[in-house]
């Protein structure tokens, strides 16, 4: 249990932290000063850790902006990143209840059997009723209580280790990353559910033997839904949506920004290492230099299907996601059907503040070449299709179905 000292010592870093680390210095039109004064008595006042740290997010979301967060590694994390699932609040004969939407393939929650429609009543035989977030503790087993989509009750059994996290300050489960197949007639489907590591070398070369296998398919769609994001890997899959070279876009951080910049003499990231032995001159390229960084695809030829490519997103893709779609849209390279994406698309990075406790940040802006901030705003789809929960409750998928009469007519 910490003390107030504790408590105080550590809210004194954070604060320090955002003055000096927050990629906007007018802290996004917030008063950051006084809001810190505002919840000081509740967060140094706190009589538990739970009640700790609940506080410690309170004040970091009145930024208003993505990427902040404040964790240890006992807290729990979102079902995006823990189970590998996302949900929709929907009325049911349990009354309102979270459903399962997006359930990656390979994660923990479509190992255990859930899939797209069933219903989650209770973690751990805590009742769950939205709007409380269905969150869940790493490391561990944990007894999920669903409808199914055949109206089975069931307790199910989730198991939720982290064998080789990417990411040490932002922790989550490891789905498949990429998969493909063929749909109907010659439409090829590329299914990416998250974008690994910080340089992606591994996952780059998931996206190869993924497109190898749709590679004669005159058409194309990528699944991005409840996709969150990730590391710079996405250039590869950019990469295969045109055969050019193209700026895609650029971070900015918060000292580029105040000092000026022109885009074009900013410093550029032009392909993944073929392989990790490689990272130590791309680490001596960068280092010491401004992370203020365009990203440009790696022109790898031209493919069977462009022309005729839809990115199919919804309201959880994010990140690296938003980065894939909106540059997509910002070139025509594809038809973006489905749902608003979610707007978070920030560098973020993870600071140690004290007592295990970590505070994670935004740092940077991302800007696509063509002047477009997707946080706070996200990428509209050209085509906009919500998703249907009652389709899925019986075995269907309204959004892949729309995607595949869009991509036919190309």
């Amino acid at each position: 249990m910490l003390g107030r000292e504790q408590r105080e010592e550590i809210l004194g870093k954070v604060d320090g932290l955002v003055r000096k680390k927050f990629f906007d210095p007018n802290f996004n039109g917030r008063d950051w000063p006084a809001l810190v004064k505002q919840h000081r008595p509740e967060i140094v006042g706190a009589t538990n850790g739970e009640e700790f740290e609940q506080k410690m997010v309170a004040l970091l979301k009145e930024l208003g902006t993505s990427h902040t967060g404040f964790f240890r590694r006992e807290s729990k994390v979102a079902s995006r990143n823990s189970i590998n699932a996302t949900f929709r609040e929907r009325e049911t004969n349990e009354g309102t209840r979270w459903v399962f939407q997006d359930v990656q393939p390979g994660g923990p929650a479509a190992n255990a059997g859930i899939k797209p429609g069933d219903v989650l009543l209770s973690i751990d035989n805590r009742e769950l009723v939205p709007p409380v977030q269905p969150e869940f503790r790493m490391g561990a087993a944990t007894g999920v209580t669903v409808v199914q989509r055949n109206g089975t009750r069931r307790l199910i059994k989730v198991e939720l280790q982290v064998p080789t996290a990417k990411y040490r300050e932002c922790p989550y489960a490891e789905p498949r990353y990429v998969s493909a197949r063929k749909l109907t007639g010659n439409v090829g489907l590329l299914k990416v559910t998250m974008f690994p590591g910080i340089i992606g070398i591994d996952f780059a070369r998931d996206v190869d033997r993924a497109v190898a296998e749709v590679q004669d398919c005159e058409r194309l769609i990528v699944d991005l839904r409840g996709n969150p994001g990730g590391g710079i890997g996405g250039l590869r899959l950019m990469g295969y949506l045109t055969p050019d070279k193209l700026p895609v876009g650029y971070s900015l951080t918060r000292k580029r920004a105040e000092s000026g910049y022109r885009k074009e003499e900013l410093a550029q990231f032009r392909g993944i290492p073929a392989s990790k032995w490689m990272l130590p001159f791309l680490v001596l390229r960068f280092a010491g230099r401004d992370q203020s960084i365009v990203v440009v695809t790696e022109g790898l030829g031209r493919q069977v299907f462009h022309g005729r490519i839809v990115v199919l997103v919804n309201e959880h893709t994010s990140g690296a996601g938003e980065m894939v779609a909106g540059f997509a849209k910002e070139n025509s390279l594809a038809r973006i059907v489905g749902a608003r994406t979610a707007g978070r698309l920030l560098g973020g990075e993870g600071f140690k503040v004290g007592e295990g406790y970590i505070a994670f940040l935004p740092v940077g802006c991302y800007l696509s070449w063509g002047g477009h901030r997707f946080e706070g705003n996200g990428v509209a789809p050209d085509v906009e299709v919500d998703w249907s929960p009652e389709s899925a409750a019986d075995g269907a998928d309204n959004q892949m179905e729309k995607a595949v009469q869009v991509v036919s007519g190309l």
